[in-house]
């Protein structure tokens, strides 16, 4: 499986399947949870070998209508990435709260440094 696959078995029970890469649909139900890469590690051996092992930066982002439940989700999926046993993934820093005036969506983002074998 990729980290992305992996990504979405491991959020999805969350948010009821409304995880989504890079943009959620217009019309998608809250709460919901977006993730992006955003860079990352880039492994290189000295020998010219293909690495093994992928490294990204992710962003998590948390979407819904109040921010309380907003935040409590985002605590609950940086405790669930960090026990993951498919990948191995480590907060960069705390979440980041936001507000989109546009939808009336309160939101968080987050990212995570995330290992996992290709």
């Amino acid at each position: 499986m990729s980290m992305e696959s992996d990504l979405f078995d491991a959020l999805k029970g969350l948010v009821a399947s409304r995880v989504f890469p890079d943009q959620a649909p217009e019309s998608v139900q809250s709460p919901y949870i977006v993730f992006t890469q955003v860079g990352g590690p880039s492994p290189a051996y000295v020998e010219n070998l293909v690495p093994n092992i992928r490294g990204a930066r992710m962003q998590i982002s948390v979407w819904g209508t109040e921010r309380i439940a907003v935040n409590a989700l985002a605590l609950q999926i940086e405790a669930l990435l960090i026990a993951a046993t498919n990948f191995q993934a480590r907060p960069v820093g705390a979440f980041t709260a936001s507000m989109d005036p546009d939808t009336d969506l309160r939101g968080t983002r987050q990212d995570f440094y995330i290992w996992s074998a290709r």
